[in-house]
């Protein structure tokens, strides 16, 4: 949980996109193995907080995947306007370059666990 808390701070403190992907590939990862340990535990699956918690998870999970296709989807905007005849004769000498795409690399990462609670 600590390393998880320390890796979420670092990534809203990095500006690098490629830096921030990875720190938060690395804290999804540690999140998916909380959830793992937490599920041997029955008493804690029964208890009322962690409910709470893994509604909490599902739904920040949820916000970030939204977060991340709008995001893209902006990019590829940005992208498309950036490199389309008359917009890259203005793009070019002003600087403006096709941005990145924020993409998780670790395929472990891309898929939600799923929790039983019983």
């Amino acid at each position: 949980l600590l390393a998880v808390t320390e890796l979420r701070k670092q990534s809203m403190a990095t500006p690098e996109l490629p830096q921030k992907a990875a720190l938060e590939d690395a804290m999804q990862a540690g999140l998916h193995k909380l959830i793992v340990v937490a599920e041997a535990y029955p008493e804690l699956k029964a208890d009322e907080n962690f409910r709470q918690l893994q509604a909490e998870l599902t739904d920040t999970e949820d916000q970030i995947q939204y977060a991340r296709r709008f995001y893209n989807g902006a990019v590829r905007l940005f992208n498309t306007r950036v490199q389309s005849f008359p917009d890259l004769l203005v793009a070019r000498p002003l600087g403006f370059e096709a941005a990145e795409y924020f993409e998780i690399d670790d395929a472990a990462a891309r898929v939600t666990p799923t929790v039983g609670l019983r």
